[in-house]
């Protein structure tokens, strides 16, 4: 069964996109999943810059536009089958149409994973209503924290099942805010704590996913533990620490989205 994933945040810099690109990226070369990797950053398209795609033939916006069918769209790169943006496309379009654009071929992936707008509008409403789940990014920041806040209330009202926040660019954890801060402000597990790693601008220089420039990085190793939990396979690492009890609060949290990840989410009346 496919399973589509939105990432969504609504504030820039949050380090959307270059989840976005190393979830898929480790999804298909890890996992050996089928992954097609969506640009819904309609405003603002870089996926493909992430994805060494710099001047696609087609993109989303023609495909939105009718002027190309899906299929024509798609780019394949690093094992990943993707669908880049316009950077020059300035016309109106119906952003609302990607939920039934992307259901003519979501049936031949295992994972569709959308890269969201970071603005609070239909562009982002677009991939919420396109996607099974969604993953919120945040910073650990106050100012960060309270955008994110704004993008779990606006799912909920949607109906929308969010699977978890992924915390981005840990720097100083001492002068940042703390995953019990941000579950409790947000009541929403974080699933990954992801370092704010040198090999992520290395890995945007060369427009290479930064979880397969440099598997080994701390970086690289949390997307792929988040991966094992969306895979539901086993995370060697967890069950290491399980004799000793001394595993974290997102590694629970992630042996926990195993079990909930594929279950149907029936919404209230």
């Amino acid at each position: 069964m496919t399973k589509t994933i939105g990432i969504i945040a609504i504030k820039g810099g949050v380090g959307k996109t270059t989840i976005s690109a190393s979830l898929a990226a480790d999804l298909a070369n890890h996992y050996k999943k089928k992954v097609l990797l969506v640009d819904a950053n309609f405003s603002a398209p870089n996926l493909g810059l992430h994805m060494d795609i710099v001047q696609p033939k087609k993109t989303i916006h023609d495909v939105l536009s009718k002027k190309a069918r899906i299929q024509s769209a798609l780019h394949s790169k690093f094992g990943v089958d993707v669908i880049p943006g316009s950077y020059i496309h300035d016309r109106p379009l119906n952003y609302l149409n990607l939920k039934y654009k992307l259901k003519k071929i979501k049936n031949k992936y295992d994972f569709v994973i959308i890269d969201s707008s970071p603005s609070l509008n239909e562009e982002i409403l677009a991939t919420m209503l396109a996607s099974d789940s969604l993953f919120v990014v945040t910073t650990p920041d106050y100012p960060t924290l309270s955008c994110s806040l704004k993008a779990a209330r606006l799912a909920k009202q949607r109906g929308k099942n969010i699977s978890g926040i992924i915390i981005n660019k840990i720097r100083d954890p001492y002068f940042e805010l703390s995953l019990r801060e941000i579950e409790s402000a947000t009541e929403i597990p974080v699933v990954a704590k992801l370092p704010d790693s040198k090999i992520l601008i290395r890995s945007l220089f060369t427009r290479i996913p930064a979880s397969i420039y440099n598997k080994r990085d701390k970086f690289s190793k949390e997307i792929s533990r988040l991966n094992a939990a969306l895979t539901n396979t086993s995370d060697k690492s967890f069950f290491k620490k399980l004799l000793p009890f001394n595993f974290r609060k997102e590694e629970i949290n992630r042996e926990l989205l195993k079990h909930t990840f594929y279950k149907p989410v029936f919404k209230q009346k």
